[in-house]
């Protein structure tokens, strides 16, 4: 009887979303590294899951939180019925490092999710229906969230989306002027991502919070992308100056397991509960188990200050990735792209990277960067290897 593989299951019941996934298949994961499954190559992960693992793959604390309470109770009842203690204490956790005014927090089971659930509240809040994104953005996936992307690749076999979206140019003064009275909310990434981590003026983002304050919109940070120590501080808005009305937090803060969350004031927040009883609705999310595993996140961030270390090791990268083929590179503490002329050749220098041990990426927006988001625990000699290889597969692409 033939055996059958687990690749082959993969490309036979795993719904593929590209004709050329990875494929690469893992045994196990530590820290930074994760392990082949035939051969137990172990692969630096610059990428972090795509912005999740900022404290390395299965961490300590982490898997201890989750045993703890998978000794304690799984799901018990729908979101916001029941006292939960994992769910009570990461609020408060998260609430400590806001100001005063993001005091009340809606967990979700990830990103987009928090994205939709922002949405609602700033239309029930404001009685508004438009809300304001920017071109080359991206929050997420589902039909809501798709509506606010700001690439047309992306949507235009999904049309009809959500009306009264308007988009304008990021980092662009003139189209702040289209932020209006007829908008509910102005949803922006503080630091751009998938366009190729785009870092504003902190003059531009306070222009749009005192537009937004002055037409009596909601401003809505997504930090989905940035939140967690990502960018050299906890929340990367702490740099610029500007406090959002809605902040949207997912990926890094859950330690590896799925969880997301819409932060704003009790004021605000107050809406969902009448007109109607119940306004937003979820069974899984703030799942005790992710909230736990979360807490965990944010407390060895927290007691390491992996924030304070994220801009010199991202500094550590700019000065060792130099070469003539390497454009630019761009970036905010741990959050790096990595310009080529071309996809072609980004995607040459990817694959052979790979084949090395080091596991990059490239931008949904901006496919000729390369992604560098490595765990915020990477270490200066493991930078030093990374570029290394880096460097190692630019040269055989571009002298072959």
């Amino acid at each position: 009887m033939q055996t059958v593989t687990n690749r082959q299951l993969f490309f036979e019941h795993i719904a593929q979303t590209s004709d050329f996934p990875l494929g690469l298949e893992i045994e196990r994961a530590e820290g930074i590294y994760l392990f082949g499954q035939s051969d137990q190559k172990p692969y630096m992960d610059l990428i972090s899951g795509i912005g999740v693992s900022n404290i390395g793959h299965r961490h300590p604390r982490v898997l201890e939180a989750i045993q703890k309470q998978l000794d304690k109770y799984l799901h018990l009842m729908v979101y916001g019925e029941y006292v939960q203690t994992p769910q009570t204490q990461l609020a408060h956790a998260l609430t400590q490092t806001l100001p005063p005014s993001l005091n009340t927090v809606y967990f979700t089971n990830s990103g987009t999710e928090a994205v939709e659930g922002a949405m609602k509240l700033a239309k029930r809040y404001t009685g508004r229906t438009e809300i304001v994104s920017c071109f080359n953005a991206y929050h997420g996936s589902t039909q809501g969230a798709l509506s606010l992307s700001g690439d047309e690749n992306f949507k235009r076999n999904y049309r009809p989306l959500l009306p009264d979206i308007r988009h304008i140019r990021p980092r662009n003064w003139h189209d702040i002027e289209q932020i209006s009275h007829r908008t509910a909310a102005v949803i922006m990434e503080v630091v751009a991502g998938e366009a190729g981590v785009r870092v504003p003026d902190a003059a531009y983002l306070q222009a749009v919070r005192q537009r937004c304050t002055d037409t009596g919109a909601l401003l809505v940070f997504d930090e989905i992308q940035t939140g967690f120590g990502r960018t050299g501080t906890f929340w990367a808005f702490e740099d610029f100056g500007v406090i959002p009305n809605i902040l949207l937090c997912a990926k890094g803060m859950g330690g590896g397991m799925p969880i997301g969350a819409f932060i704003s004031s009790a004021e605000i927040m107050s809406v969902f509960r009448n007109n109607p009883i119940l306004g937003h609705i979820t069974t899984f999310g703030g799942h005790p188990v992710s909230c736990a595993a979360s807490l965990a996140t944010l407390q060895v961030i927290q007691e390491q200050k992996l924030y304070d270390q994220a801009e010199s090791k991202g500094q550590l990268f700019r000065q060792l990735l130099k070469h003539p083929a390497i454009r630019e590179v761009r970036g905010k503490g741990l959050m790096l792209a990595v310009e080529f002329e071309s996809f072609a050749v980004l995607k040459q220098v990817i694959d052979r990277a790979i084949e090395n041990g080091v596991i990059t990426d490239w931008f949904l927006f901006c496919d000729n960067s390369m992604r560098i988001a490595p765990p915020l625990i990477i270490t200066d000699d493991e930078i030093r290897e990374a570029c290394s290889v880096i460097l190692d597969a630019i040269d055989c692409v571009t002298l072959a």
